[in-house]
């Protein structure tokens, strides 16, 4: 081909590569039309499409009933046959016994024929027969080894209930209690005279602490002390919202509002803030013609928290008047005026309406938290006032850096609420802490000895070190028995179910203590009632991603100087009170950080990017962030999302993109979802997802019973990988009709069956939003795995001479983890779905894949020449087995 002929064949491609490049922006514009006029539809026919779905809902249990009635009918018939003939019985032995009776009290044997004698022999003889009859039966009954009866050919064993109880809501959280109590049984004798010494022993070992400084309060609350724990129970809702510091500038914080469009509250975490705002507005008529009150929350657990506490206050239902709406879950309806959201969730709402035309005031509470989505909005929202000057917004915040937003938000005025906060002495050790949980149940037991009443609050870093926490107090407080007062044990962290999580806020009985073992979620955004005492060992979790790499690792970090003070703060509240803090005062001055580090500049950007591109704002680099993050994170992010296609070789949004930014997930998850259709295994995808959304919690492993969890979880394993392994869980449980009583028996949590459930049918509604048909390949799984791999295509490890993994694109060493499927299998290719850093970096959720797919799902991302394999054929396998070609 001479020099012409090819600069002919290359505009030819350049052109057909623009007219798809258009052709996809026409259908992506399309889809988003059509997704716009479905949300108005479903606005305007609340009723309508209600009533429907009623309608359907309806059939579909009709017909549930009927199937159910004509398989139990003849079982019912059975049961009530053989009832009859037992009670049938019984009636005709007792008629027997009283005919014999009557025959012998009438007739002497003298006066009787031949005939007459032996037909009462008889009537004996049956007598007799039928109670040694019936002994047999008691005999039989008593409980004893029976063999299992062998299933027939073609027979379909089918999943039984233990025991009807168990049947019953709560039956495994009785069966634990009553296990846990028997376990509690505590001897007198010799072994009281050993828990003294041990009382003894404990006391003995004590941290020394050292008073260093006190935290003032304000003057004016003192009165407050004097108060009895009578008359603070006493106190009616009406009275706690009077008593709070922002009511007495209620008016002319109205008046501000009114005023201004942008203003910056601040104020003490517990001064009222987040549930008295809200409902001062809704007084003063901003919820007029129709329109609401939104308050995002960088939590979860908060948004819920809060939104019960505003609907109890305010006397109406939760789900009504006021609400909150969360990542896979929404408690709202047309009625809702108030509405309580996490900030993740106001960024789905710019996507169905980029004005928030519904709102009159918006309110970013816990400003001060600075995560991703927080820092995100600040810059949406900023840019949403300047167009709509009816909308007010209210940034809250409860630390000192309110100038610093104030600048961002064109010189917003500021308005302080003094904090009602008395004075905290804070204590530090004398020498550092080696393990900080351990030293934490020391102080908890050291105050618990030697202080006056109060509750205790201790700020752990997670889930794992709350429950090692509780499972030692609980040892040690069990070994002490009635030698120390009650203590009550109440953890709290994002897994753990509400109504557990409720149980903080309870009262504290009378002549007891209360210690809440809480990550730092209590440290800004739940107020407990009657902390006198804080522990504080000075760590916290953070999010960190590495973008040379493209690993992400949750680690304990050191808190800073401003999280310390918060924490401490929480100890003055209701009366003066003490923080205890588990590392020197040089530490303190010279080893923490003045402020956390903002978590826009320390996480992997790609979902945040692609919602700013859903709405429309393309160039990312000049966007108005209030601390903009890593310039490298940014590209990464941007390549990443243009590898998953996402984004075209212009950075504009395609239909796949647009499609993606509807589900509130990572992107490579979105991915793996759309793939599902073209792989037709969306019913068996979407269930893997909502499995991986709760992936850490599925498997419960006590202590005491470590070999039969393993040896259960070992009977779910699926051959080719941990992904399947999740999808014969999750369908298993199915098939047991979603037993409580067979997670049990398993090993599995409830829980997080249940959750992942709900997550499910979530998704499943998100699919069919972006026209996904729901079809099933279970019998197929090369089909599931080739949709994971087309998500997750950037996580792809091979196994390498030196007899561990290395990710292909970093040439980084990873490990399998040992909870996986596949630890002792080793084959040749696998994907994974995230790699975390604990003692080596393993990767989680691992399945075995074939290089060649990578061509197929990834052409563009992968050469050929990457995914040969030289040492193929001389491997030995006992190293591991080579993928299939």
């Amino acid at each position: 081909m001479d020099k012409r002929g090819k600069r002919q064949h290359s505009s030819s491609d350049s052109d057909s590569a623009e007219e798809q490049r258009k052709k996809d922006i026409k259908e992506r514009d399309e889809f988003a039309k059509r997704l716009k006029k479905r949300d108005e539809e479903k606005v305007k026919k609340v009723t309508e499409s209600t009533s429907k779905r009623s309608y359907e809902e309806a059939a579909k249990r009709f017909k549930l009933e009927a199937d159910d009635r004509n398989k139990i009918l003849p079982k019912l018939r059975v049961q009530s046959r053989r009832k009859y003939l037992e009670k049938r019985k019984e009636d005709k032995v007792l008629e027997l016994e009283a005919d014999i009776a009557d025959d012998e009290y009438l007739f002497d044997e003298s006066v009787l024929t031949e005939k007459e004698k032996k037909e009462r022999e008889h009537k004996k003889t049956i007598l007799q027969l039928a109670k040694e009859h019936e002994k047999a039966r008691e005999l039989e009954n008593v409980q004893r080894y029976h063999m299992p009866r062998d299933l027939g050919k073609g027979e379909k064993g089918e999943y039984i209930e233990v025991d009807e109880n168990e049947k019953l809501p709560h039956s495994e959280q009785r069966k634990w209690e009553q296990e846990q109590i028997k376990s509690a049984f505590f001897k007198f004798g010799a072994k009281d005279a050993k828990a003294q010494d041990e009382y003894e022993l404990l006391l003995d070992e004590q941290i020394d602490f050292i008073q260093a400084l006190q935290l003032e309060g304000n003057k004016e609350k003192k009165e407050d002390e004097e108060k009895s724990e009578y008359q603070k129970i006493r106190m009616t809702i009406e009275e706690t919202k009077k008593s709070l510091p922002v009511y007495p500038f209620r008016d002319s914080l109205i008046e501000a509002i009114k005023n201004y469009q942008i203003l910056i509250v601040e104020g003490e975490t517990g001064s009222g803030k987040t549930t008295q705002i809200p409902q001062y507005l809704h007084e003063a008529g901003f919820t007029e013609d129709g329109k609401k009150i939104g308050c995002t929350q960088p939590r979860r657990v908060a948004a819920m928290s809060v939104a019960a506490r505003v609907a109890q206050e305010m006397n109406v239902k939760l789900g009504n008047e006021v609400g909150y709406s969360i990542r896979f879950e929404d408690c709202t309806s047309d009625r809702t005026v108030i509405k309580y959201m996490t900030d993740g969730t106001l960024h789905r709402e710019f996507l169905s309406e980029p004005d928030l035309a519904s709102y009159s005031v918006m309110i970013i509470d816990e400003a001060h938290e600075r995560t991703l989505h927080t820092d995100i909005l600040f810059g949406l929202v900023k840019d949403i006032t300047r167009f709509r000057p009816d909308l007010k917004l209210l940034i809250s915040s409860a630390t000192l850096d309110a100038e610093k937003f104030s600048n961002f938000f064109d010189e917003a005025p500021i308005f302080r609420i003094p904090g009602r906060r008395f004075p905290v002495d804070i204590y530090y050790t004398k020498a550092p802490e080696a393990d900080y949980v351990d030293a934490s149940v020391v102080s908890i037991l050291q105050i618990h000895a030697t202080q006056p009443l109060g509750d205790i609050l201790v700020f752990l870093t997670g889930q794992e070190e709350i429950e090692t926490c509780v499972e030692m107090l609980q040892d040690r407080t069990k070994r002490l028995g009635k030698k120390i007062k009650e203590l009550l044990i109440l953890p709290v962290y994002a897994n753990l179910p509400s109504d557990m999580q409720a149980k903080i806020f309870e009262p504290t009985p009378e002549g007891a203590r209360k210690v809440v073992l809480a990550t730092n979620i209590a440290e800004t955004s739940l107020t407990i009632d009657n902390i006198i005492y804080v522990i504080d060992p000075g760590f916290a979790k953070q999010n960190n991603f590495n973008s040379k790499t493209g690993m992400e690792s949750l680690m304990v970090v050191p808190i800073s100087k401003a999280s310390a003070n918060q924490r401490a703060g929480r100890a003055g509240r209701v009366a003066p009170g003490k923080c205890f803090r588990l590392y020197t005062a040089w530490a303190y001055k010279y080893e923490l950080e003045d402020n956390t580090v903002p978590e826009i500049q320390r996480i992997n950007l790609g979902n945040a990017v692609l919602t700013l591109k859903a709405l429309g704002i393309n160039d990312l680099i000049h966007f108005d962030f209030l601390d903009p993050p890593p310039h490298e994170t940014l590209v990464l992010a941007l390549e990443q999302l243009y590898a998953l296609g996402a984004l075209n070789h212009h950075g504009e949004l395609t239909k796949a993109g647009r499609r993606m930014a509807e589900f509130p997930t990572d992107p490579m998850l979105a991915k793996m979802l759309l793939a599902s259709e073209k792989y037709k295994c969306s019913e068996d995808v979407v269930s893997i997802a909502a499995m991986l959304s709760v992936n850490s919690s599925v498997f419960y492993r006590p202590k005491d019973k470590i070999i039969h969890a393993d040896t259960a979880r070992k009977n779910f394993f699926h051959r080719n990988g941990d992904h399947l392994t999740l999808m014969n869980v999750y369908n298993q449980w199915v098939g047991s009709d979603y037993s409580v009583q067979w997670c049990y028996e398993n090993f599995i949590q409830y829980r997080s069956m249940k959750r992942a459930r709900d997550v499910r049918e979530q998704l499943v509604g998100l699919m069919e939003r972006v026209e996904i048909d729901m079809v099933s390949s279970i019998s197929d799984d090369t089909n599931i795995r080739k949709a994971i791999t087309a998500g997750y295509f950037y996580h792809i490890a091979k196994f390498s001479k030196g007899g561990h993994y290395k990710t292909v694109k970093h040439n980084q060493t990873v490990m399998i983890h040992p909870n996986s499927a596949l630890f002792e299998e080793l084959p040749r290719w696998v994907i994974y779905h995230e790699l975390v850093f604990t003692s080596k970096e393993f990767m989680r959720q691992v399945t075995e894949i074939e290089s060649k797919w990578l061509l197929e799902v990834a052409p563009h991302y992968y050469k050929s020449n990457e995914l040969e394999d030289s040492t193929n054929k001389k491997m030995p396998k006992t190293l591991g087995k080579s993928a299939s070609k």
